[in-house]
């Protein structure tokens, strides 16, 4: 047992270096602002897939590539915002998989009534509110409450919201490693 206590020291030491190493490489990609991860699952763990309908799949994956955000990130935003229903609508009148209003998806060039499209719109709203808030806590709840809100407030606005950060976390964590 202490032999392999000491074994995964030394991979985790090894990896820190190899990725303190990387991470002062060059690029010409801008970094993305820092998410404060969830626990991280187990190494004996296996990748499970994240609980989307197959036929978006991809969408999810591809939203998560271009936004740099975790795909279990953006499936746990889902799940709370809509629970994975394509035609979810909400009294402020988001649509879709991630609620997104249709003003804001045409600010990206996108429509909010297309699943893929929704999914891509709400992961760079999302990538857009933590960029400007340079906190996952603020850009949950600017995503859920809206910017102006968490900006006045100068933290989550109300327990409604405190309530959605927490929920959102708490699938995250669940799905953290998902494919």
């Amino acid at each position: 047992m202490r032999l392999r206590i000491v074994f995964l020291l030394l991979v985790a030491s090894g990896s820190g270096t190899v990725v303190g190493l990387a991470d002062g490489a060059p690029t010409d990609k801008p970094k993305p602002a820092v998410l404060a991860l969830p626990a991280a699952l187990p190494m004996d763990h296996p990748p499970q897939p994240c609980p989307v309908p197959s036929t978006l799949r991809d969408e999810f994956r591809a939203a998560a590539r271009d936004t740099d955000l975790p795909l279990a990130m953006i499936v746990a935003v889902a799940k709370v915002e809509s629970n994975l229903d394509i035609e979810a609508r909400s009294s402020a009148g988001a649509h879709g998989l991630l609620q997104v209003l249709p003003s804001t998806a045409a600010e990206f060039e996108l429509d909010a009534y297309r699943p893929g499209e929704n999914v891509l719109a709400g992961a760079r709203y999302l990538r857009q509110m933590l960029d400007r808030f340079k906190s996952t806590q603020l850009a949950l709840a600017a995503y859920n409450a809206g910017p102006t809100a968490v900006e006045r407030k100068g933290a989550t606005p109300n327990d409604e919201t405190v309530a959605y950060v927490a929920n959102v976390t708490t699938q995250w964590r669940r799905l953290v490693g998902c494919t």
